[in-house]
């Protein structure tokens, strides 16, 4: 069963494609938005959550207080899940968009992201997941302080940054390495949150 884990929506369930998803868990959500939240990236916030899926992810942010929230799912039943799962949860702010997220993210949106969330399935190839990561390095995508966050298979290989960004820190949840990344202009808030100096390390 997948849920909200906090926020308005709290621990209301959502609904689950029958297939071709795979629901980021509730312990590794809520592990991620604790993250986030110390970052300050969620409450008022402008997230785009690619690879939607059931639209957990993005749903989560909009239940704890991000202003609007855009789901992008490309596969028609999963989008009309995320279609679901938004009006049960009547959350203020959210739109479902079905499309490829490589080209979605080639259009440049009205006003730049603080929060992207990537959640691709785990076979998508790195020059493929590549591609949409440069596409949202162009400028005015991202505020200078945004933070990306990718979920990747831990057997996968890191993903391959565009020149500009930086890695904040890995973390791993069971099989999900998520790792968090954002501008170089960024104030780094992983050395915020782990007072460590190597924010790359995975725990």
């Amino acid at each position: 069963m997948t849920r909200i884990v906090a926020g308005t929506a709290g621990g209301r369930t959502l609904q689950v494609p029958p297939r071709g998803t795979r629901p980021t868990s509730d312990r590794a959500r809520e592990a991620i938005f604790s993250r986030l939240e110390h970052y300050g990236v969620v409450a008022g916030a402008r997230v785009l959550d690619l690879y939607a899926g059931t639209g957990a992810l993005g749903l989560e942010a909009a239940s704890r207080g991000a202003r609007h929230v855009v789901l992008v799912e490309a596969a028609r039943v999963a989008a009309q899940v995320c279609r679901s799962n938004a009006r049960a949860l009547d959350l203020p702010g959210v739109e479902v968009v079905q499309d490829k997220a490589e080209r979605y993210v080639q259009v440049p949106p009205d006003l730049p992201w603080d929060l992207v969330l990537l959640d691709p399935p785990y076979d998508l190839g790195e020059d493929a997941l590549a591609v949409v990561l440069d596409q949202l390095a162009r400028p005015g995508a991202l505020l200078p302080d945004a933070v990306v966050v990718v979920e990747r298979s831990t057997r996968s290989p890191a993903p391959v940054w565009p020149g500009t960004w930086e890695l904040l820190v890995r973390k791993d949840y069971g099989e999900a390495a998520v790792y968090y990344a954002g501008p170089v202009e960024a104030e780094a808030p992983g050395s915020v949150a782990d007072g460590s100096g190597e924010p790359a390390q995975a725990v």
